[in-house]
């Protein structure tokens, strides 16, 4: 589905669905950081709970944890956004 890491592939090399007209914009991003919240909020909260991690190191840990995890979840994610949209027709799969 991808020709590199964000950039969609111009079609399907398996089927030759067009792919370019897909309109996934900012949604992909706005999907991760929703999920990034929800992961990372209560693991700081039981993290500092159960250890007493310096505050220097913890702004080393999060944000580098952040950047990791939102880095391994963009593309999965938007290709399912595009995958959504192929699924209900919307967008440029009319």
């Amino acid at each position: 589905m991808f020709a590199r890491f964000l950039k969609t592939a111009s079609a399907c090399p398996h089927c030759g669905q067009s792919l370019d007209g897909h309109q996934a914009d900012d949604f992909p991003a706005y999907i991760v950081i929703l999920l990034l919240g929800h992961i990372l909020l209560p693991l700081m909260i039981e993290v500092n709970a159960a250890f007493a991690i310096p505050m220097g190191w913890q702004a080393v840990i999060w944000p580098t944890l952040a950047i990791l995890l939102a880095a391994a979840l963009i593309q999965p994610v938007k290709g399912g956004v595009i995958a959504f949209q192929w699924s209900r027709r919307m967008a440029g799969f009319r």
